[in-house]
């Protein structure tokens, strides 16, 4: 049976989990550095799925989140609950936006439509104290024409809808009984394969703007059956052990992801299909696979213990780099042949940038909040 490992943490953790949360968020910064070489055109890009990692972190959100905290509610409130999730979030949230402000200062792109000296310091320092907040900004701080509601830091829109999430399991959800969380899913997973199957360009792409009604749309459906699905499986789902199930499920998760678009031009749908087969049922497949399991030797311990530790941290910082690297590659020819070296530096500069921030500023910050807000009020 599965064996959680505590990583001194308020909990144990499932460390194949980790390890496969670590493994999409590596697959989303590949997806975001090959997107530059897409030509516009979404059907040209290699890791063609990399966009469904987010939603693969909700359902893992709502997962863990159930486990971690269903049966503490007697003896934890409402603000010791909002306290975790803020600390555990919100400093890298911070660093994603400062790292964002500053790749953006020294950023120069005729190509993308846009020269960032034209923006004015004060208006940049204003973006960037709102995205430390985490509050979405409109088209009249849309500094980078991108139309994103956090545009030092685009992925930080997922966080903003993570953010929802943890507010309605507090408030509402984790007072539902199953079966009222059983209808809720399937109410969920209703509109999310009518959007996939009648949206025209058949996919789940979007949710980052906060100016239009569609959009919006799109980021809470995207949201909503995977959180809920996450919550009702960790609660009702038996485990049951499966051998070699970290290799398993990362390499099930990475063929799901780079998997190339299905279907033809004219029948977007089949696209859209391929979608909600996997955010219906093949992402919880994993999900339940990988909490059944057990992590086999020591260098496999650490190695999924690597992957989740980095996993928010890449997550979170990754796109200011990839701003930078687009950009660049905007100018040229956008062939992935005279570029690769870059993009592998630019993989690897993630990654360093990721476990430096980590190690040097969020794992002590964390701890040192825990320790002021926490560790008094719960002993």
């Amino acid at each position: 049976m599965n064996s959680p490992i505590n990583l001194g943490e308020s909990k144990p953790h499932y460390l194949i989990l980790d390890g496969l949360r670590g493994v999409a968020a590596l697959m989303v910064v590949m997806f975001h550095i090959l997107e530059a070489h897409s030509l516009g055109n979404h059907k040209d890009q290699i890791i063609n799925h990399g966009y469904l990692a987010v939603d693969f972190f909700f359902l893992l959100s709502g997962y863990v989140v159930s486990y971690a905290y269903d049966d503490r509610w007697g003896k934890m409130s409402l603000r010791d609950f909002f306290l975790r999730r803020v600390i555990r979030l919100h400093p890298m949230i911070i660093v994603g936006s400062l790292i964002g402000a500053v790749m953006f200062y020294f950023q120069e792109s005729e190509a993308l439509g846009m020269n960032t000296g034209e923006i004015p310091l004060g208006k940049l320092l204003l973006v960037m104290l709102i995205g430390f907040t985490l509050i979405p900004v409109g088209k009249s701080l849309d500094i980078r024409g991108w139309n994103e509601m956090h545009p030092l830091n685009g992925p930080a829109w997922s966080l903003f809808f993570e953010y929802i999430a943890n507010i309605s399991y507090a408030l509402v959800l984790r007072h539902l009984s199953n079966l009222l969380l059983s209808i809720l899913s399937v109410v969920a997973a209703g509109f999310t394969l009518h959007h996939l199957l009648t949206h025209p360009n058949g996919d789940m792409i979007g949710g980052w703007t906060i100016d239009d009604p569609q959009q919006l749309k799109i980021g809470f459906t995207r949201l909503a059956y995977p959180f809920v699905a996450g919550l009702l499986l960790a609660r009702v789902v038996r485990l049951r052990y499966i051998k070699n199930a970290f290799p398993i499920t990362a390499l099930f998760l990475m063929l799901l992801l780079a998997m190339p678009r299905v279907g033809i031009k004219d029948e977007v749908w089949q696209n859209g299909l391929y979608d909600a087969l996997c955010i219906l049922f093949l992402f919880p497949l994993i999900v339940w696979l990988g909490a059944g399991g057990n992590v086999e030797g020591d260098k496999a311990k650490r190695l999924c213990k690597f992957l989740g530790d980095i996993s928010y941290p890449i997550y979170i910082t990754h796109y200011p780099l990839i701003y930078t690297y687009t950009a660049w590659v905007a100018n040229g020819d956008r062939s992935l042949g005279q570029y690769w070296l870059y993009a592998f530096l630019t993989f690897c500069g993630s990654v360093i940038v990721a476990y430096v921030t980590m190690k040097f500023f969020d794992i002590p910050f964390r701890q040192w909040l825990r320790r002021r807000y926490l560790v008094k009020r719960l002993s």
